[in-house]
């Protein structure tokens, strides 16, 4: 919050840090602001941005000031949530938001309600405006594989890496309408493969069509275990303990041979699946198709605006390029940073 000398008017300014590749993103949310200015923000229902200017290297964005995001908002509600009559203006104005969104051809990409504001909590009906474009981008833009938005929110076409278009703000929408109404997210979790269990717990896993990258190869999906599923390096370390017991065995006779040694899981591309491929295969066998190469930081956003109203508790993923192979009998996947959800063979008749 600052005051414009010029005006005298208090502004909200958003500060990105000055790393060459926040910078970078900075430009990019300039550029995709710049395009909004066509729409008239008030009755867009969008933050209204009044340029931009330089502090040292860091690039300044100056906005309209609101009152408060939509996420404080209902915590300071009784029951953390809000009655349905509150619901449905703030729903209709969210909604006209990414109708004119979608009229200049941009995905918000983001959309949750900490980028949410309240214009003035004193008012009523309450009036809302979608903030933070720091991910957002042409909807012509879009590229399969490409990771953005905040864990809990994103759609599952996101986070299986299928291809997408505006609707995955429609998604998020619909999950921040049910959060608003009941003060709990619908889909909780930090990581992919929980609030994907929970979206397929309670709608259903997604058609094999919609989760088929190649349309030459039809394959059968189901979703994986916890147990077939580990995380992070978690999974590498189980099997390089398991490796040395298997080598310090006491009794010399048990003791792993060097040829045991090299079939190891330890040393295999998909030693972080640890998935036993012995288990018995179902009518449907246990299928994934990787999402895409997936980098991810805590407590910050990658590849964006910085500001200090950013939420660091939350995980927000950017994608770097990689697509899977298939090997005549089964989906080989390429290692990656972040755990598959699904692993699969072809279903055969």
């Amino acid at each position: 919050k600052c005051r414009d000398t010029m005006t005298n008017r208090a502004v909200a300014i958003k500060v990105n840090k000055s790393r060459p590749d926040i910078l970078q993103q900075a430009k990019l949310e300039i550029f995709i602001l710049e395009q909004l200015r066509r729409l008239d923000s008030d009755a867009a229902n969008i933050v209204q941005w009044n340029g931009f200017f330089h502090d040292g290297e860091r690039v300044c964005l100056k906005f309209e000031l609101l009152d408060q995001c939509l996420r404080d908002y209902i915590w300071d509600r009784k029951n953390h949530c809000l009655p349905i009559s509150e619901v449905r203006p703030i729903l209709g104005q969210l909604t006209n938001a990414l109708s004119h969104l979608g009229s200049v051809g941009m995905v918000h990409a983001d959309l949750k309600p900490g980028n949410i504001m309240v214009v003035n909590r004193h008012e009523s009906p309450i009036k809302v405006k979608l903030i933070d474009f720091g991910l957002a981008c042409p909807a012509s833009a879009v590229m399969p594989g490409d990771r953005v938005g905040t864990v809990g929110y994103c759609a599952p076409e996101v986070m299986l890496g299928l291809p997408y278009n505006e609707a995955i703000d429609m998604w998020s929408l619909g999950l921040v309408a049910v959060e608003l109404a009941t003060g709990l997210p619908l889909y909780p979790g930090n990581e992919d493969y929980d609030v994907l269990k929970f979206i397929i717990e309670t709608q259903g896993q997604p058609p094999d069509h919609v989760l088929d990258s190649d349309k030459d190869k039809q394959q059968r999906w189901t979703f994986k275990t916890d147990q077939q599923f580990q995380r992070g390096p978690e999974a590498g370390q189980r099997l390089f303990v398991s490796l040395i017991k298997q080598m310090l065995a006491l009794d010399a006779h048990q003791r792993i041979t060097p040829s045991e040694v090299l079939r190891h899981p330890f040393f295999s591309p998909k030693s972080s699946l640890c998935i036993d491929m012995s288990a018995e295969i179902s009518q449907n066998p246990v299928v994934f198709q990787h999402p895409s190469n997936l980098e991810s930081k805590r407590s910050q956003k990658i590849n964006c605006s910085f500001q200090n109203s950013v939420e660091f508790s939350q995980q927000v993923f950017v994608h770097t390029s990689a697509s899977p192979s298939f090997s005549s009998d089964e989906l080989e996947l390429h290692e990656t940073n972040s755990q598959d959800l699904f692993h699969g063979n072809k279903a055969y008749v």
